[in-house]
C-alpha cells in the first residue's frame, strides 16, 4: 500500500510555513468558502459525515464532540492541544513545524462551525521553534484578515492565542490542559462535569488533537464521504503515523487507517540488515506490546483494541533482536513515575513501586515472584485513577511480563541481561 498523503500533501514544498507560499498552494481558500458558502451547521455536519475520529489517542468521534455543546447562551470556546508528550510519538511537532497555517486553518474552520469567538493553542513548552512559527502564522494570518475581526470580510470574528505549557506530561489530559490554561497546576479534573458543559473557565469548550484539527481543512474542502471512503468502516480517513526504533528511515508518514503494520515498516526502509523482528509498540509508550504474530494487524483503532492495545496517537516504535523487553519497559516506567502528577495514590505510589521492581530485575537480582507482583500492581494501577493515566503506565509493563516472560527469567538467572553479555563477549 502506498501513501495517502492528504495533510502532508504539500509538507515537502520550500517555505510552506509562511502565508505566501501556503495561499500558493491553496492555504485559506478552503476557509474563504465555508465562512461565505456554508452555515456553522454544515461545517459541523461535514465532520459528522466523515466519521473523523480524534487523533490525540482516544479516537472519539469529532463530531459528536462539537455536538455535545449546550445551546444555552454562553460563550464556547475552543482549545488545540498541542502538547504532545506521548514517547514514540512526534507527528503534531511536524506539523506545527511544516504546516503551522494548516493548523491555523482548522481551529479557524473548526471554531466557526461551534460559535467559537476565541481559541487556544496549548503547546508543549520544549517546542520552542513550533511555538516561534505559530506566533509568525498567526501575526501573518491575522494581518491578511484571516483571523481578528471580520474574518475574511464577513461577520464572523476570531482571537486565537497561544499559550506554552511548562513540561508536564499530564497536561496532554485535556482537563488538565485547561487547568493550566487557567493558571493553575495542572491536575486532571473529576468528570463529570465534561469539558462540553463546563471546560475552560467554566464555559462550554472543544478540546481537540493538532492533527484531528488539521484534518478539518481538507474535510471541509473536498466533503466528508470523500473523506469517509478513505481508511476503514469504522476508522476512515488517513492517519499520520509517527515511525521509530530499529528503522532505517525513521520520520512521519501518512497512510489511509488500517494500513498493515508491515506496510509501515517497508515504508519506513523496514529494520536494519542482520535484523529480526522482536516487538512493536503501535501506539506510543502508553500502548502494549504486540509480537511476531501481528506483524500485519491492521493499524486502526478497533483491530488493535482487539488485540489487547491501542493505536493512540499513532507513535509506532518498532523493536528489533537487539532490544532488551526489560531494559526498554524500564525506562518506559521511569518515565511514567517521573511525570505522575500524584493526584492519584495507586499512580503515584504504583508506578514508583514498578519502577523500583523493574529496576532491580534488569539488573537480574530479582525473581519470578517479582513478575506476578508487577502483574497484580498493574491490576490495581489501571481503572483506578482520575485520568487514563494509570492505565498508560501500567499497559506495557503488563504486556511484557505476559509476552516475555521467558526473557524476565533469563535475567535473574544469569543475574543480568544476557544481550548485553553476549556483546560484551
Amino acid at each position: 500500500m502506498n501513501e495517502s498523503k492528504v495533510l502532508l500533501a504539500h509538507a515537502d514544498v520550500k517555505g510552506i510555513e509562511t502565508l505566501s507560499v501556503y495561499e500558493r498552494h491553496g492555504g485559506y481558500a478552503t476557509l474563504k468558502r465555508a465562512l461565505t458558502e456554508m452555515t456553522p451547521a454544515d461545517v459541523v455536519q461535514a465532520v459528522l459525515d466523515s466519521g473523523l475520529r480524534g487523533r490525540g489517542g482516544a479516537g472519539f468521534p469529532t463530531g459528536r464532540k462539537w455536538s455535545f455543546l449546550p445551546n444555552d447562551g454562553r460563550e464556547r470556546l475552543l482549545v488545540c492541544n498541542a502538547d504532545e508528550g506521548e514517547p514514540g510519538t512526534f507527528k503534531d511537532h511536524f506539523l506545527i513545524h511544516r504546516l503551522p497555517h494548516l493548523l491555523v486553518e482548522g481551529m479557524t474552520l473548526a471554531s466557526y462551525a461551534i460559535g467559537a469567538p476565541r481559541a487556544y493553542i496549548y503547546l508543549r513548552g520544549e517546542f520552542l521553534q513550533g511555538y516561534e512559527l505559530l506566533e509568525q502564522a498567526i501575526a501573518e494570518a491575522t494581518a491578511a484578515g484571516y483571523l481578528g475581526q471580520h474574518v475574511c470580510g464577513t461577520d464572523y470574528s476570531l482571537e486565537l492565542k497561544l499559550y506554552r505549557g511548562a513540561g508536564a506530561y499530564i497536561c496532554g489530559e485535556e482537563t488538565a490542559l485547561l487547568d493550566s490554561l487557567e493558571g493553575r497546576r495542572g491536575i486532571p479534573r473529576m468528570k463529570p462535569p465534561f469539558p462540553a458543559t463546563a471546560g475552560l473557565y467554566g464555559l462550554p469548550t472543544v478540546v481537540n488533537n493538532v492533527e484531528t484539527l488539521c484534518a478539518v481543512v481538507p474535510i471541509v474542502e473536498h466533503g466528508g464521504e470523500w473523506f469517509k471512503a478513505m481508511g476503514t468502516e469504522k476508522s476512515p480517513g488517513t492517519k499520520i503515523y509517527s515511525m521509530s526504533g530499529a528503522l532505517k528511515r525513521p520520520g512521519n508518514y501518512e497512510f489511509e487507517m488500517g494500513v498493515p503494520l508491515s506496510d509501515l515498516i517497508e515504508a519506513a526502509g523496514g529494520l536494519m540488515a542482520g535484523r529480526t523482528f522482536k516487538a512493536v509498540v503501535p501506539g506510543g509508550a502508553s500502548a502494549a506490546y504486540l509480537t511476531g504474530e501481528h506483524i500485519d494487524i491492521a493499524m486502526d483503532y478497533d483491530t488493535l483494541a482487539q488485540a489487547g492495545t491501542m493505536l493512540g496517537s499513532g507513535g509506532v516504535i518498532v523493536l528489533d533482536d537487539t532490544v532488551c523487553i526489560v531494559s526498554f519497559t524500564r525506562r518506559a516506567m521511569e518515565f511514567f513515575r517521573h511525570e505522575s502528577c500524584g493526584k492519584c495514590t495507586p499512580c503515584r505510589e504504583g508506578t514508583l513501586w514498578m519502577d523500583q521492581v523493574l529496576t532491580r530485575l534488569e539488573e537480574g537480582i530479582g525473581t519470578e515472584a517479582d513478575l506476578d507482583l508487577l502483574l497484580d500492581l498493574a491490576d490495581n494501577i489501571g481503572g483506578r485513577t482520575f485520568c487514563a493515566f494509570g492505565d498508560a503506565a501500567v499497559a506495557m509493563v503488563a504486556s511484557s511480563v505476559r509476552l516475555f516472560r521467558q526473557e524476565y527469567i533469563a535475567h535473574f538467572t544469569h543475574q543480568g541481561c544476557p544481550l548485553q553479555k553476549e556483546r560484551v563477549g
